[in-house]
């Protein structure tokens, strides 16, 4: 099998995330060949290749519709664009907690919604958004600075995500269980980033402390549950998604919860997790291609 594939990054990332060094040449090894693209690069025929893969295309949150616009535009895109068009936007986090799910509790503010602030600390974030940019962690006595950032989000005329900050976040950071083609891989996890944390170099991301983990069997329980929710509302089955991250944390009562379902372009932990890994990536994208 000859097949050449797309990776699409942005264009501060023209040779994506270095969390991807270990992809093309797995690829290579399976027949795959790839090259790195920005999404919105005008010399790239992204209609002539065998498969387009989301990866680092981390500067779409400020021009989303016009990235979805580009995702309906390319025929090979994976995960397909009616996915990218759901989970772009986070109140699909209360779509899930509709359907049951264990999920940290989140309302969404629409613009000209009037909040009425939790009396314990709280995080407000864009529903559109990556890479925890624009996310603000506030007391109940900063209310005041959330409403000036809930005004500054709002401006944009997207809604905003309020959510009780979960204070285990600050000791046990977050668990990122990752999957290929609906089948569990991997996890590691993501140290706290509303503590002081820099921008990368490319300014698209907070930087993130993260290591190999080997998640409690709730967190894999809950990841599953979730993965099967989101698939059902998609109507798609499981295999049909060729990369899924689930976040979880635990609640204050020790119990795991979904922080974020990542089905668009999350950074899926290849340096944590080995080399093993891209191999397993490598082959969920043969079968894509299949």
């Amino acid at each position: 099998m000859t097949a050449k594939v797309i990776l699409a990054t942005s264009a501060r990332l023209p040779h994506g995330d270095p969390d991807e060094r270990a992809v093309p040449p797995a690829l290579a090894d399976v027949g795959v060949t790839s090259r790195w693209f920005a999404w919105d690069d005008p010399a790239a025929d992204f209609t002539a290749a065998d498969l387009v893969i989301l990866r680092s295309t981390w500067d779409y949150p400020d021009r989303w519709e016009e990235f979805l616009r580009w995702c309906a535009s390319v025929p090979k895109l994976r995960n397909t664009f009616d996915v990218v068009r759901w989970n772009t936007d986070k109140s699909y986090l209360v779509e899930l907690a509709e359907s049951g799910q264990a999920v940290v509790p989140t309302r969404l503010l629409r613009p000209g919604d009037t909040p009425s602030w939790p009396d314990a600390e709280f995080v407000l974030k864009p529903a559109v958004g990556a890479g925890s940019r624009g996310v603000g962690r506030f007391g109940p006595a900063d209310t005041e600075r959330a409403a000036d950032h809930l005004t500054a989000l709002h401006a944009r005329g997207r809604a905003v995500l309020l959510q009780p900050y979960q204070r285990r976040v600050d000791t046990e950071g977050e668990t990122a269980l990752v999957f290929f083609c609906g089948v569990y891989s991997h996890a590691f996890t993501k140290g706290p980033m509303l503590a002081g944390q820099g921008m990368d170099r490319s300014g698209l991301f907070v930087t993130e402390k993260r290591a190999a983990t080997d998640p409690p069997p709730r967190f894999r329980a809950l990841a599953e549950d979730v993965l099967d929710a989101a698939a059902h509302r998609l109507g798609k089955s499981r295999a049909e998604l060729l990369y899924a991250r689930v976040d979880v944390v635990r609640v204050d009562d020790g119990a795991p919860a979904l922080l974020e379902l990542e089905l668009t372009e999350p950074s899926l932990g290849f340096e944590q997790a080995g080399k093993d890994a891209a191999a397993r990536f490598a082959s969920a994208v043969r079968q894509h291609l299949a």
